[in-house]
């Protein structure tokens, strides 16, 4: 039989949009894991720039950009549906490049935290247009196996986005990459432009702004906060000030959305309890998982003495795992539960938690295995989250709690960066505090530079310590830690196991699904009567 012409034309340009968007993917995650594997780099560089070399100024490095790639992107998803997902899409990348352009020649610490915000709303978009257009081009099998190369893609960059930072860094510049993602995202563009089709929700009524503006500084509010704790104090005015107005603004919100005719967060979903515990996944995978791609490189870079590129090979026994094992929980979905298979995967992240605190006493090469175990604990949600996000709700409400899902995900690792360096700083303080009880700012300040990955600066804060204390009380805080993010990790596998259940997965049915199941039951009941 002839092959149809038309056919052939059609798939090719599918496969450019789906290449597109794949290769977008690429770049938001190196953006993110090889950030934070250049943080001791760029601040080693840009450490004589001027008064912005502080740890607060290291941190926001990573938290910027998480904190508007999360705050933003519901509010992204609403602009493509309105205004088109292509030209979001498009727009986005566009902004991705410029700015990582620009950070490639940024001459200051607050430059770079400024730029890695304003990255962070272009990844927003272009993810957000992405998704969104990709989910027009594609139906049935078709659009699962698409995503599923979407998420593969996420995989890679988070595999060996800290090994080629590493390699980026040793032979080349810190600079190097952040260029390296604008030249991911440039091609994307090429691609975008020429094959995607622009596409609208002709329902679309606009965006939530108040519901966006009160979520948006609320998730600021609490960053804000949990950063400047370790210098200023918890017990600090404006430490408690923010901390407050989150608070109140997160309360703010959520009557926002429940008075909202078209909310930006519909909040009648979280009445699915398996829905409810889908939103513990990203969480826990944020504790037992991301958390690592952040600290673990600044302590191995900063505190260990490593160079960037041997921390980037140790970090593959992490991600590399991401590659290979969601594929095999999708195979084991056939015998088991996809809670079971959660809930499993997380208590193996935990024991390797655990494991990686004992470890890290002989040494930072004795990480390997303890690595591999969390990668392969948490690699087991990590390929059916996504799928089980709008799996568990009725099928009209699966994009809706697709972005509910993204968001949970992303804001939720920007809060538990800010809160695991927070504590990591809290918990050398303690340590610290023998060698100057009369000093508590100097001790806070050292150990806030000790858990940003500066050793030199510490020392010089607290110079009644040496090096071999300081890195004593760090490896003390980071054992504690690590045993604080174990904890969290069983937590959650258990609230999985309850609400997502050991039981086979049934799908979800509307209220008219079910009315009409029951209807015919009952008029079965009536025939045999």
């Amino acid at each position: 039989m002839a092959r149809d012409p038309i056919h052939d034309i059609d798939s090719r340009r599918r496969f450019a949009i789906l290449a597109a968007v794949c290769v977008a993917a690429l770049a938001l995650p190196l953006a993110f894991s090889g950030g934070a594997v250049a943080t001791p780099a760029i601040g080693r560089a840009l450490s004589s720039t001027g008064r912005f070399a502080d740890p607060t100024a290291l941190n926001w490095i990573t938290n910027a950009f998480m904190l508007s790639f999360g705050s933003l992107l519901m509010a992204a998803g609403a602009l493509a549906d309105l205004y088109g997902r292509k030209r979001v899409f498009l727009c986005g990348l566009a902004g991705f490049v410029l700015c990582s352009l620009t950070l490639a020649c940024a001459p200051s610490l607050l430059a770079v935290d400024l730029l890695r915000g304003a990255q962070g709303a272009a990844a927003a978009a272009a993810l957000a247009g992405g998704t969104a257009a990709l989910a027009q081009e594609f139906e049935g099998h078709a659009r699962t196996r698409a995503f599923g190369a979407l998420g593969a893609t996420f995989g890679l960059g988070l595999a060996f986005g800290p090994l080629i930072a590493g390699v980026l860094i040793e032979y080349a510049s810190w600079r190097a990459i952040f260029l390296s993602g604008g030249l991911a995202c440039t091609l994307s563009l090429l691609f975008g432009t020429r094959y995607l089709r622009e596409s609208r929700d002709p329902h679309a009524r606009g965006i939530d702004w108040p519901g966006t503006l009160t979520f948006t500084l609320a998730l600021s509010s609490f960053t804000f906060g949990v950063i400047e704790a370790p210098v200023l104090g918890w017990s600090s005015a404006p430490v408690l000030a923010l901390l407050a107005a989150s608070a109140m603004l997160a309360g703010a919100f959520i009557v926002v959305e429940t008075r909202s005719a078209r909310p930006m967060l519909d909040l009648s979903l979280f009445r699915y309890p398996r829905f409810v515990g889908v939103q513990v996944l990203p969480v826990a995978t944020c504790y037992c998982y991301i958390v690592l791609l952040v600290i673990l490189p600044l302590r191995l870079i900063g505190v260990d003495g490593l160079r960037e590129i041997n921390a980037g090979f140790l970090m593959v026994a992490l991600s590399a795992p991401m590659l290979v094992v969601p594929f095999i929980a999708a195979t084991l979905t056939r015998w088991l539960s996809m809670g079971l298979i959660c809930a499993a995967g997380l208590l193996m992240a935990a024991a390797g938690l655990l494991w990686l605190a004992a470890a890290l006493r002989a040494g930072p090469h004795a990480a390997v295995a303890p690595l591999a175990l969390i990668g392969i604990g948490a690699a087991l949600p990590w390929g059916l989250m996504d799928g089980l996000s709008v799996s568990v709700v009725p099928k009209e409400r699966a994009g809706m709690a697709t972005g509910i899902f993204s968001t949970t995900r992303v804001a939720g690792e920007g809060v538990a960066l800010a809160t695991v360096n927070a504590v990591l700083a809290a918990l050398a303080a303690t340590h610290l505090a023998r060698f100057a009880p009369a000093d508590p700012a100097s001790v806070h300040e050292a150990a806030a530079r000790l858990a940003s990955g500066d050793l030199a600066q510490a020392a010089t804060w607290l110079p009644v310590a040496d090096a071999t204390n300081l890195q004593n009380a760090y490896a003390l805080a980071f054992g504690t830690l690590l045993d604080g993010l174990a904890a969290i990790t069983v937590f959650c596998a258990v609230v999985v196991l309850v609400f997502l259940g050991a039981r086979a997965d049934a799908p979800v049915q509307t209220d008219k699904a079910r009315n009409e199941a029951q209807g015919e039951a009952l008029a079965r009941e009536r025939q045999r009567t």
